[in-house]
C-alpha cells in the first residue's frame, strides 16, 4: 500500500471515529466495592450488600417518592403497579402493568403478588418484614391483573406498608419449594427478577455481575453491566476507586477514607443513604439459647448501668470528629419524628456505679475489674471486620468500660458469621448497625415484640413499649403520631436494651464520568439505573474493568 492511501485510510478511520453516533440506550459498567452479599432471596436478605444488589433485580408494586412520604399514598411512583384505588377504606385495588415480565420473559401477575405476600408472611420463611405486614389480613385475585389488599382496619400508612416492604417474587419458580427451604435455596445465589438489571453471576468472594434489561418495561437503563466488588478491606476498597479500577463506594466510612477520595480528581464524594444508626445491642437471652435469661443483661438496672459509663460524644469525635452525631435512640436523624427532645440515658458514671453496687457489684479484683462474690463484670462483643468506624470506636468503647471497672472482650468476625451469631443470638454483645425505611415502624421491626427471631436480635420485649408503638402507628396525624413515637423512644430508652452510639450520615464516592447520580434517603442502589455515563468523558463508554 502506497503511502498516500495509508494517510487517506488513517484520516477515514479518524473521522469515523469523531462521527460514530453516540451510544443509544444501556452503556459502559460500574464497578461498585462493598461486602459479599448474604443472599439474593428478598425476603430473607438481611445485609446491605444483599438488599442494595437485590433491589436492582426486583421490583415492588409501586414505590416511595423523592419526598419520602409515608403517610397515605401521595408521590408514590409506579412500579408493577399501573394504578391502584381505594374501593372501601380498608381495601386497595392494585392493577399490574401488562407490560411487565420476569427476565425469563414470563408475565408478572396478580398471582404473583400473592404467592409472594403468602410467602412473606410464612413463620417458615421468617421474612425480616413479616411484622410489618401484620395489618394486611388477605391477599385476593379479582383477575390475572388485579390484586386486592384487604386491610385490618384504616390507619395512615396503610399504602406504605402494602407496597414498600415487599418485592414480588415469581409464584412460576417457587410454589413448589417447601417453604422452610426457601431460604436456602438456590434462587437465592442465582434469582429470577423483574427489575431493570438481570442476574448474570455469583463468583463467591469476588463479584456478582449483573447485566442491563433492555426490554425492561419502564425504561432501558442508562447501564449495561453492574459488577459489585466484593472487598472486605475498606481500605482496599477506597484503594480501587482512587486508582480508578472501581467507580463506586457507597460508604466511605472514617474521615481518612473521605479525604483520599476528596483528593482524587477523578472522584466526586456525595451524601449517600443518611439512615444509619449503630448501636451496643444486649442480648437478654443466653447466648444460644432463647429460653433462658442472660446472666447479665437480663437485668434492665445492670444494662442502664452500662449506658451510663458510655461517653457517646467522646467515641464520635475520636472515630468521625465532625462525620457524625451521638445516638439519642434507635433511630437516624433522617428519620421524620426525630427531635433532640429525645435523648438516651445520660453520661453519668456515679449512678453507673451507684446502679451496679446495688445489683451487688462491689469488690474488684487486682485488674480492678467489678466482682459479684466470684463473678468479674465482663462479656464479649462482636464487631464486625468489615466496619471501620465500628472496628475503632469498640476500642475507644472498651476503654471506657475499662476505667468503670467493666471488661470488655472484643471479637472482630468476617460480616457473614457476625449476621449468623446475630440472627441465632449466639452473642453476648454486638456492635450492630441499621438503615433504616422511612416510616418510623422500622423500630418496631428491630425492637418490638413481632421481632422476635427475625430482626429483633436481642430479645427486647416491653408489652409497654408495644402499647406505645400500636398508638403511634394508629395516629390519624403528623402531629398525634410524632408524640406519640416520642413516648415509646423514651420507653425504649428507659429499658436500655441498647447502647445508642452515633447515627452517621455516609459519604459515597462516585467517578466523574457518571451523570445523573442520585442516592434516594433509605436505598441508594434503588436508581442506579437511571445513571448514565457522560457523553463528554474522557474515558471510553463501553470501558468494560474486569470483575
Amino acid at each position: 500500500m502506497s503511502r498516500s492511501a495509508t494517510s487517506v485510510l488513517v484520516t477515514l478511520l479518524f473521522l469515523a471515529c469523531r462521527e460514530a453516533p453516540p451510544c443509544v440506550g444501556p452503556c459502559g459498567t460500574v464497578v461498585i466495592v462493598g461486602a459479599e452479599p448474604d443472599v439474593l432471596f428478598p425476603p430473607t436478605t438481611q445485609q446491605d450488600a444483599g438488599i442494595a444488589v437485590s433491589d436492582m433485580m426486583f421490583l415492588k408494586l409501586a414505590d416511595i417518592g423523592p419526598a419520602m412520604n409515608t403517610l397515605g399514598d401521595e408521590g408514590f411512583v409506579p412500579q408493577l403497579a399501573a394504578s391502584w384505588d381505594l374501593t372501601d377504606p380498608t381495601t386497595i385495588r392494585f392493577s399490574m402493568d401488562p407490560r411487565a415480565r420476569w427476565h425469563d420473559g414470563r408475565p408478572v401477575t396478580a398471582d404473583d403478588v400473592l404467592f409472594t405476600f403468602d410467602v412473606y408472611r410464612d413463620t417458615l420463611v421468617n421474612a425480616g418484614a413479616r411484622p410489618l405486614l401484620d395489618h394486611i389480613e388477605d391477599v385476593t385475585t379479582q383477575d390475572s391483573l388485579t390484586a386486592l389488599f384487604h386491610l385490618r382496619r384504616n390507619y395512615p400508612e396503610r399504602f406504605f406498608d402494602t407496597v414498600f416492604h415487599v418485592r414480588i417474587l415469581p409464584r412460576h419458580i417457587l410454589d413448589t419449594i417447601p417453604r422452610r427451604d426457601l431460604g436456602s435455596h438456590a434462587f437465592g445465589r442465582k434469582p429470577v427478577g423483574n427489575g431493570p438489571f438481570r442476574f448474570v453471576q455469583w463468583v463467591p468472594g469476588q463479584y456478582v455481575e449483573l447485566a442491563a434489561d433492555t426490554a425492561f418495561f419502564l425504561g432501558r437503563p442508562g447501564l449495561a453491566r453492574v459488577i459489585w466488588r466484593v472487598i472486605s478491606d475498606p481500605v482496599a476498597g477506597v484503594t480501587q476507586v482512587v486508582a480508578g479500577e472501581a467507580d463506586v463506594m457507597p460508604a466511605l466510612g472514617v474521615p481518612e477514607n473521605v479525604q483520599r477520595a476528596r483528593e482524587a480528581p477523578h472522584v466526586r464524594v456525595v451524601e449517600s443513604s443518611p439512615s444509619f444508626y449503630a448501636y451496643i445491642g444486649f442480648n437478654l437471652r443466653y447466648p444460644g439459647d432463647r429460653g433462658r435469661p442472660h446472666p447479665l443483661f437480663a437485668d434492665r438496672e445492670v444494662r442502664r448501668a452500662l449506658s451510663m459509663v458510655v461517653d457517646r460524644g467522646a467515641v464520635v469525635q475520636a472515630v468521625f470528629g465532625d462525620g457524625a452525631h451521638p445516638g439519642t435512640g434507635p433511630l437516624a436523624q433522617s428519620l421524620w419524628i426525630y427531635s433532640d427532645s429525645i435523648q438516651p440515658l445520660p453520661f453519668d458514671t456515679a449512678e453507673a456505679r451507684r446502679l451496679l453496687a446495688s445489683r451487688g457489684w462491689t469488690g474488684r479484683d487486682r485488674d480492678g475489674v467489678l466482682l459479684r462474690g466470684a463473678n468479674r463484670l465482663e462479656f464479649e462483643l462482636i464487631v464486625p471486620t468489615i466496619s471501620q468506624p465500628r472496628r475503632r470506636a469498640s476500642v475507644v468503647l472498651q476503654e471506657q468500660f475499662r476505667r468503670a471497672g467493666v471488661s470488655v472482650s472484643i471479637v472482630e468476625v468476617d460480616f457473614n458469621l457476625f449476621n449468623e451469631r446475630a440472627v441465632t443470638g449466639r452473642f453476648d454483645a454486638m456492635f450492630g448497625s441499621w438503615s433504616q425505611d422511612p416510616s418510623p415502624r422500622s423500630i418496631e421491626q428491630n425492637w418490638g415484640s413481632a421481632g422476635l427471631g427475625a430482626s429483633n436480635h436481642g430479645a427486647y420485649s416491653s408489652a409497654a413499649f408495644d402499647r406505645l408503638v400500636r398508638d403511634a402507628v394508629d395516629a390519624q396525624d403528623p402531629v398525634t403520631a410524632r408524640r406519640r413515637w416520642h413516648g415509646a423512644l423514651r420507653q425504649i430508652n428507659e429499658d436500655a436494651p441498647a447502647i445508642w452510639v452515633y447515627s452517621l450520615r455516609p459519604l459515597a464516592g462516585v467517578h466523574r464520568r457518571f451523570q445523573d447520580v442520585s442516592f434516594r434517603a433509605d436505598q441508594w442502589s434503588s436508581l442506579l439505573w437511571t445513571w448514565r455515563i457522560h457523553p463528554d468523558s474522557t474515558l471510553p463508554r463501553d470501558r468494560m474493568i474486569a470483575p
